[in-house]
């Protein structure tokens, strides 16, 4: 079985002509942002968010910086919205950037209010963040993942202690005195996503039994992905990994028929091809394999092998964009 979340980027459309800027991301001046437009999208897409819980799909939000592809800098805020005004919806934030954050224990707290008020319906997803917001955050982009996973353990361990305060003695972190109120609604504490970019970087996912996610990665990349977390579950668990802890984000369109889902797919590749981004935030040392850094420096996206600019039938061959009539998009 399935399950299907609802997600937008909530990406902030009116540009001036990108041949007018050197990047989407990171330093586009924000004299370009018109926050009347602002509020009516934020209005519309939490809207779409409530439509959603209505119609029984589960939601799902992220978090970026300094971009107009993604205008929700601080997750948190949105979720806690949608925690009161959804019923029925699971609410996946994926992710907390929480390489990048200096306080873990306050994600942890922000997430477990969150559980609290929505009784129980969080699904809390961390990410490492995107190479282009390295330099922003002003961390190590090679130390991203070491970062990741000690934030990890001190949130992990802030939702589980409930017999008085812990100090915590991290490489990257320390904290004192963690006790957290309120602590998490789901016990011992909600389900974590964290998304995978290589087979190697499944292995703790899996390891950890958290949900594995990819994003836009392309089906030989899926499968490498996805083999590598069920050989480390496995290994680990000695049992074979359930079908719910691997999940996959594509983009979508559906229309009454074949013709109109095309058309509106054309329209949705502007996620990918309007993403403009220099290599020096595309690509900081460090933050990539050396193999996956070639790929990107030749003009593929994440080492998927697939240009941004590539048409929608390879798009749709490559399992990147799902279009078509409904019944067609569910085959």
């Amino acid at each position: 079985m399935m399950k299907t979340w609802f997600f937008t980027e909530d990406a902030y459309p009116y540009l001036p002509d990108a041949e007018t800027y050197e990047s989407i991301r990171v330093n586009l001046p924000n004299q370009h942002y018109d926050p009347g437009k602002g509020a009516d999208l934020y209005h519309m897409y939490l809207d779409l968010w409530c439509a959603a819980d209505e119609i029984g799909l589960d939601i799902m939000i992220n978090e970026h910086h300094q971009t107009a592809t993604c205008v929700i800098p601080a997750a948190p805020i949105m979720l806690g919205i949608l925690a009161r005004q959804t019923q029925r919806a699971r609410l996946l934030i994926l992710g907390n950037p929480i390489a990048n954050r200096s306080q873990p224990v306050r994600v942890a707290e922000e997430m477990a209010m969150i559980d609290i008020l929505s009784r129980g319906r969080l699904e809390c997803g961390f990410v490492r963040s995107v190479p282009y917001e390295a330099a922003p955050a002003n961390v190590l982009p090679f130390r991203g993942a070491e970062r990741l996973w000690e934030a990890h353990d001190l949130i992990m361990k802030a939702w589980t202690t409930h017999d008085g305060p812990f100090n915590f003695e991290g490489r990257w972190f320390h904290a004192r005195q963690v006790n957290i109120w309120p602590r998490p609604y789901q016990q011992p504490h909600p389900p974590v996503w964290i998304t995978m970019g290589s087979a190697g970087s499944a292995v703790k996912v899996a390891e950890h039994k958290h949900v594995g996610a990819v994003f836009l990665a392309g089906y030989p990349r899926i499968r490498d992905i996805y083999d590598g977390y069920r050989t480390a579950y496995l290994r680990a668990h000695g049992e074979a990994a359930p079908l719910d802890r691997l999940a996959y984000l594509g983009l979508m369109f559906v229309g009454d028929n074949g013709e109109k889902a095309r058309e509106g797919a054309e329209k949705v590749l502007w996620y990918m091809t309007s993403n403009k981004v220099p290599p020096h935030w595309s690509n900081p040392p460090g933050y990539h394999p050396p193999e996956v850094a070639a790929q990107i420096n030749k003009g593929a996206r994440g080492g998927a092998g697939l240009p941004l600019t590539a048409a929608l039938p390879e798009q749709i061959a490559r399992g990147n964009v799902f279009a078509g009539t409904p019944d067609e998009v569910f085959e």
